[in-house]
């Protein structure tokens, strides 16, 4: 069994309160539920321009993990009102 941790920073610059960020990481965590991956805010909670989401999935392929984690990524990727500033990929 592969257990794939991505760890992810967004970056809110149009955020001007925690209201502001919190409107568009729900958003951002209802649509990643589709690819049925656990996830939580796991740094930043009383930043309002800046979040580091935990995202966990597993699988008995590696390959299918990484796929999974791209698709994560080109959703945060397009998010209009966020912005990616750091991502780290662990495997166990």
């Amino acid at each position: 069994m592969i257990v794939g941790v991505l760890t992810l920073e967004l970056f809110f610059p149009y955020a001007r309160s925690l209201k502001d960020k919190r409107r568009v990481l729900h958003g951002f965590k209802d649509r990643l539920r589709r690819y049925n991956v656990a996830l939580a805010e796991v740094d930043f909670q009383d930043k309002w321009q800046r979040a580091r989401l935990g995202i966990v999935t597993l699988n008995s392929q590696q390959a299918v993990v990484e796929e999974v984690f791209g698709r994560v990524l080109a959703d945060a990727r397009n998010l209009q009102e966020a912005e990616v500033a750091g991502q780290e990929i662990r495997y166990v």
